[in-house]
């Protein structure tokens, strides 16, 4: 038996190395395990900056973190979007391929009935030459 590949599988074949990059920033930034490692850092960095006795690298208001922030805020935003856009594509090839599977389920049903009522016919004829033979 030939092992066929689905559409999820043809679909995730087709994509680049930029968009599977950007699917997997976009799941490891919206995980919890992103947003602990992140706080730690945050939390270190404030810290260290507030207690450090000798060096300060970004002294309060922590302006160097804003930025740092910032630039990945301006990075993340499209790389979110484009796996979004991805996403958007997978569903309506998905939704296609449902609603095509659903028009041969729909065919293969009607066909069946179609038979089982041709069957039936042809018993309740044979039933009534039988009927008829016999009261003859």
């Amino acid at each position: 038996m030939q092992n066929q590949k689905n559409w999820h599988e043809k679909h995730k074949e087709t994509l680049s190395f930029g968009s599977r990059l950007a699917d997997s920033v976009a799941k490891g930034m919206g995980s919890w395990n992103f947003i602990i490692i992140q706080t730690i850092l945050v939390i270190l960095w404030m810290g260290l900056n507030l207690v450090g006795y000798v060096y300060h690298w970004d002294v309060y208001p922590f302006i160097l973190l804003n930025l740092v922030f910032s630039t990945q805020a301006a990075y993340a935003a499209p790389i979110i979007m484009m796996s979004q856009n991805r996403q958007n594509d997978r569903d309506r090839v998905q939704a296609q391929a449902d609603y095509q599977t659903n028009i041969d389920a729909k065919l293969e049903i009607e066909a069946l009935s179609k038979k089982l009522n041709s069957l039936e016919v042809d018993k309740l004829d044979k039933i009534i030459k039988m009927l008829e033979e016999g009261k003859v």
